[in-house]
């Protein structure tokens, strides 16, 4: 193979760049990407609008939201539920007058077929009955050609094999979108952060790539230092606080609260972009594969 390897096309073996090149310009095949630190959001960023927050809260399982974007999504989601429960309550409905009206057809076809066995049993039927059976017999043609209509087998969505889907029950909690667990307005807890520069305002804080620290022991934070939020103060201070100092005593250093091991919430945070933070930093797009 020549010097320049990965741009010849004229080598024996089908080389693991070329097939990579291959699959990605096909549009079959699982892609893997690595993602970069410009691809990662900051710790103190929303992850829903993915910006800095103004006013942020934080969930259980240490998940960072903007107040305002996180009430929308909780409400958005329960006037979702709401509608997808009442189609289901529709639909049950639905099926409850389909099942009453099985059973009467049901009832009257044993009352036909009894009407038709007490008949058989008279030798000779006389003309009255005749021509009572023959109008009773045109009324319920015209009533069975009424009720029951031709599928028309041009549509699909009428065709004999067509069948409704039926909906499923709805939960009716409120599920975190990072986590997936159960979430409620009661369970956001307010974060303060500790800005570095205290005489800086909003705008000119945001600018500066570090703009938060320890509330304790005044480190700078980021995406590489571990951060936990105190429940009773809404502190953020580091995991190195909080294990040389603060488990100690349990004692929140802002309220002088006392603390459990959940008031201690870990805040989520992004990757750094370097395979030593621990953190799995790759996307995958699933595509169609073509099989031999």
């Amino acid at each position: 193979m020549t010097r320049h390897g990965k741009n010849c096309t004229a080598g024996a073996v089908y080389t693991y760049h070329e097939k990579k090149k291959d699959t990605a310009s096909s549009g079959y095949g699982t892609q893997s990407v690595r993602l970069g630190k410009d691809a990662i959001k900051d710790f103190d960023c929303c992850c829903l609008s993915l910006q800095p927050c103004r006013d942020p809260v934080v969930t259980k399982d240490g998940y960072l939201y903007e107040k305002e974007a996180i009430l929308q999504y909780i409400l958005h989601q329960k006037t979702e539920i709401a509608k997808k429960m009442k189609a289901y309550e529709k639909q049950k409905k639905a099926l409850k007058s389909e099942g009453q009206l099985e059973s009467k057809s049901e009832e009257r076809k044993r009352a036909e077929k009894f009407k038709q066995r007490e008949n058989n049993i008279v030798s000779k039927p006389s003309k009255s009955d005749f021509v009572a059976s023959l109008i009773g017999g045109g009324s319920d043609t015209g009533a069975s050609s009424s009720s029951s209509a031709l599928p028309s087998f041009w549509i699909p969505s009428l065709t004999p094999e067509a069948k409704p889907t039926l909906l499923k029950k709805p939960s009716k909690t409120v599920l975190c979108p990072m986590s997936g667990c159960p979430l409620k307005m009661s369970d956001l807890i307010s974060v303060r952060f500790t800005p570095l520069d205290p005489s800086l305002d909003r705008v000119a804080l945001l600018t500066r790539q570090d703009r938060y620290v320890c509330a304790v022991t005044k480190d700078t934070l980021g995406n590489s230092v571990p951060c936990a939020v105190l429940r009773p103060s809404g502190a953020v201070v580091t995991m190195e606080c909080v294990e040389k100092l603060i488990q100690k005593d349990m004692i929140d250093p802002v309220t002088g609260d006392e603390l459990k091991e959940k008031d201690i919430i870990p805040l989520q945070r992004g990757g750094t972009g370097f395979a030593g933070s621990g953190v799995d930093l790759k996307a995958k797009e699933a595509r169609p594969v073509m099989q031999a």
